[in-house]
């Protein structure tokens, strides 16, 4: 009587020798479908399965562990397990002419640079036949490709750690705020005194060091500033907009001290620009900011070249300066935080600049070339795009 949980298959090939010849063509078609659904399912797995003898010789490999390994079909076959995978030979301390006997469940983690690099975790497990006690003949070895999980782990990793970063440095920086002001009171009181005693170089010398700290005090509470809207972003408040009105504004609140450096406005804008959907106060910071730069980068006299315009799908808004340009090594830098070629800047409007205009859906370009100027592209989905966008997200 055959065992209560046998395979019945298993019991007809035990009997093989008593089927006549129907049966044993039957059985020889059922046992050639379950070979041939096992090597579809096996191939079809994106973990690669290798199958060694004890000897450490390959006797199966499947496309998934080919393709990890750099190996055809052809050459993968019936070479030793030490030159497909010579990294986990020697792991294992096996030799040319090594054997796998001594192992039971192996674990490991291995860096593969060919064909390409990859992080393999690796699996080594003995193939058992609980029907014989003959020793282990065979080993199975699964491999799977961490690459992008170790990637993604490590940018959680970095992520976290940056976060951590900058919730400390914005409490420093909010508390550094306090005394800012304490010092901003205590200046204009004491210039108050000042400008009640009479004239004497003494008491000019004193004013003078008194701008100067004031002006210093300004400098770090706008530094702040910036700081805490880079690492605190707030969410846009999206309405329908039109970019020419924040545009005119900021050219306006800008104009007194454009006029006073001698730069000149160019400006060319569309009839009518088509709706995007914007936050009024963040766009109007980033034309500020582009503007102010734009100013900046020409130490008097020049040229502010505005343009917008818009296709099918985008609106774009151009600002353009005269002045000495980016050098081609730093351009990719312009969006790094404390980046900056001013030297008196914070580097961190570029990046509140990327940050708003990404949150919008656009994007930001820069052309510049030394000597020449610098060219900032700003291009905003229109709203029937972006509403396109926020349904399919």
């Amino acid at each position: 009587m055959p065992p209560k949980n046998s395979d019945p298959l298993d019991n007809l090939i035990g009997r093989v020798d008593e089927l006549d010849e129907a049966s044993r063509a039957n059985l020889i078609g059922r046992l050639s479908r379950e070979r041939h659904l096992l090597k579809l399912v096996v191939n079809t797995l994106r973990e690669g399965v290798i199958v060694v003898e004890a000897s450490g010789e390959i006797e199966f490999a499947n496309p998934s562990s080919r393709d990890m390994l750099g190996f055809s079909e052809k050459d993968m076959s019936g070479i030793g397990l030490w030159r497909a995978f010579p990294d986990l030979a020697r792991s294992l301390n096996l030799s040319g002419k090594g054997y796998l006997q001594e192992f039971a469940n192996v674990a490991r983690e291995m860096e593969i640079t060919y064909p390409q690099h990859r992080i393999v975790r690796l699996y080594i497990v003995p193939i058992e036949d609980e029907d014989t006690d003959q020793e282990i003949a065979r080993y199975a070895i699964i491999l799977s490709d961490v690459t992008t999980e170790r990637a993604q782990t490590r940018q959680e990793i970095e992520n976290e750690r940056a976060n951590s970063i900058l919730q400390l440095s914005a409490g420093v920086a909010h508390e550094l705020g306090n005394p800012l002001n304490s010092l901003h009171i205590h200046l204009q009181l004491i210039q108050r005194h000042l400008d009640k005693l009479e004239d004497s170089p003494a008491v000019e010398k004193m004013s003078k060091s008194l701008r100067i700290c004031s002006g210093e005090v300004e400098r770090l509470d706008s530094i702040i500033t910036h700081f805490l809207e880079a690492v605190r972003p707030r969410e846009p408040d999206l309405q329908d907009l039109d970019l020419i009105a924040p545009l005119e504004e900021s050219v306006e609140f800008l104009g007194p001290e454009l006029e006073s450096a001698g730069i000149r406005v160019d400006i060319e804008l569309a009839s009518s620009l088509p709706v995007i959907l914007g936050d009024r106060d963040q766009i109007k910071q980033v034309f500020f900011n582009l503007i102010k730069n734009a100013r900046q980068a020409m130490k008097s006299g020049g040229v502010i070249r505005i343009r917008a315009f818009s296709d099918d799908e985008d609106v774009y808004i151009q600002i353009g300066d005269s002045g000495h340009g980016i050098a081609t090594e730093n351009l990719r830098k312009v969006f790094q935080p404390y980046y900056s070629t001013k030297e008196r800047g914070h580097g961190l409007g570029m990046m509140i600049v990327e940050r708003i205009i990404r949150e919008h859906g656009g994007q930001v370009g820069i052309d510049s070339r030394e000597g020449v100027g610098t060219l900032v592209t700003l291009q905003f989905p229109q709203k029937h795009r972006r509403t396109r966008l926020l349904e399919d997200a």
